[in-house]
């Protein structure tokens, strides 16, 4: 991570993707960003689109260069959304900011890391154990064969797609007491457009299963897993996947493989209150 914010600060006047960036710190492209959030506790974009703004404010205050091109300088090829995003950071124009002659302060940021004219990162101090850690448990899981239904567009629409899985498989018998309701989560809804987010609605199966149409058959590699019990409605997930992919997962000793996320439910959600809920959040890890 710290080449990351190294190669950040050097390269300000560049297009930076995650993917990019995923590769500098030589992490999973499939969990970088949660990872970026929970170390950094802004998102990948945020950072950058931070850090050149201070980088503006700095270039206010040692140089005379016109703010138009400043502005330019720091991405935005239109003046009023460069002062609407400056004003909202240093609550005042562009402008006003030069004229004020006092010690440059940046805004407080999550990570305590700020623009440095000397393109250097800055030291990211380890963090302390928290009750969340206590709760992650790895588990040596099986290799695994499901039937999946897919659904492209928002989590919170999934709901559709298990319909007409359950329609489906009921009456060919693949529905069983012990059956294990599974979700393969391909795509991070903070960097994915919403209608672009992949998402696979899977049963377990044993055996030879027949399917034709949009039902298919996947394999879930087995290995050990970083499992963590989420209680509560399915529209917090994200912030228990920033908790595990990142804080837990660097603080292990770990690495993720760059696979989807398998989810597992054990709760009905048209009968269980949302409060109620209980998945397991599951991350394939590489072998030690």
């Amino acid at each position: 991570m710290l080449r990351v914010l190294a190669h950040v600060q050097r390269h300000l006047d560049e297009a930076l993707s995650p993917n990019d960036l995923a590769r500098v710190a030589c992490f999973s492209p499939h969990h970088f960003h949660r990872i970026f959030r929970g170390m950094l506790g802004e998102s990948v974009m945020g950072h950058i689109r931070r850090l050149r703004l201070e980088r503006a404010a700095w270039q206010l205050k040692v140089g005379d260069r016109p703010v138009t091109r400043v502005a330019f300088d720091v991405g935005y090829e239109a003046h009023e959304a460069f002062t609407r995003a400056f004003g909202a950071m240093f609550g005042l124009s562009p402008s006003a900011f030069r004229e004020r002659h006092r010690k440059l302060d940046y805004p407080a940021s999550p990570s305590g890391v700020h623009f440095d004219p000397d393109g250097s990162a800055p030291r990211l101090e380890e963090r302390e154990m928290t009750a969340f850690d206590d709760n992650v448990r790895i588990v040596d899981e099986p290799a695994r064969r499901a039937v999946f239904l897919r659904h492209v567009g928002p989590y919170d629409e999934v709901g559709e797609t298990w319909d007409r899985l359950m329609t489906w498989a009921g009456p060919r018998g693949l529905i069983g007491a012990g059956t294990q309701m599974l979700g393969l989560c391909h795509d991070d809804p903070e960097i994915t457009p919403a209608d672009k987010v992949r998402y696979d609605s899977c049963l377990v199966v044993a055996g030879a299963v027949e399917v034709e149409g949009p039902f298919g058959l996947v394999d879930i590699p087995g290995g050990e897993y970083a499992v963590y019990r989420h209680v509560g409605p399915y529209s917090d997930l994200g912030r228990s996947y920033i908790e595990l992919l990142g804080r837990w997962l660097p603080a292990s000793g770990r690495a993720a493989v760059d696979v989807a996320c398998v989810e597992r439910y054990w709760n009905d959600p048209e009968n269980t209150p949302p409060q109620e809920l209980e998945t397991d959040l599951c991350v394939l890890l590489e072998p030690r």
